[in-house]
């Protein structure tokens, strides 16, 4: 894996669903050269919609202690972009341009604005190039096909 490349929130909230094993192993080896090779990164969007979901959708939900652990070790190293007001405007360029929403456009507007390569997600269309970005879905890829070096 080469270059920087951008994790979507569903990529972390994968790392915990043990009921789909195969997506629970990619999303945690991805995570895992995210923080080793320093190449991975988030948003503060991905940082709030993790922690909503963990303390209020998983089943259990995380404890509060256990959520300060993963934000302390996972969440806050990876968290390299934080609120601009002209990423709205970018965001509303690209909602406009693509057809996303304005959530998925702030968060290739991020990808972007960090010089991110590749954009790993399962909410967008896999192998879509938007400007300098190639949207990944990870499980759709195969290890060994040159998009996922595991």
């Amino acid at each position: 894996m080469s270059g920087k490349f951008f994790l979507d929130t569903n990529i972390l909230v994968y790392t915990f669903d043990a009921t789909a094993p195969a997506k629970q192993q990619i999303a945690r080896e991805l995570v895992s050269t995210a923080l080793n090779l320093q190449q991975g990164i988030i948003s503060y969007q991905v940082v709030q919609e993790f922690l909503n979901v963990a303390t209020c959708k998983f089943s259990p939900s995380l404890t509060l202690a256990d959520t300060n652990i993963y934000l302390d070790k996972v969440l806050t190293p990876l968290c390299e972009l934080f609120p601009c007001m002209s990423y709205y405007s970018k965001a509303l360029g690209i909602s406009d341009r693509w057809g996303f929403s304005l959530y998925d456009s702030l968060i290739i507007t991020a990808s972007l604005e960090a010089g991110c390569e590749t954009l790993y997600t399962e909410d967008l269309q896999h192998g879509q190039i938007i400007q300098s970005l190639t949207i990944i879905d990870p499980f759709q890829a195969q290890p060994g096909n040159g998009v996922l070096a595991y």
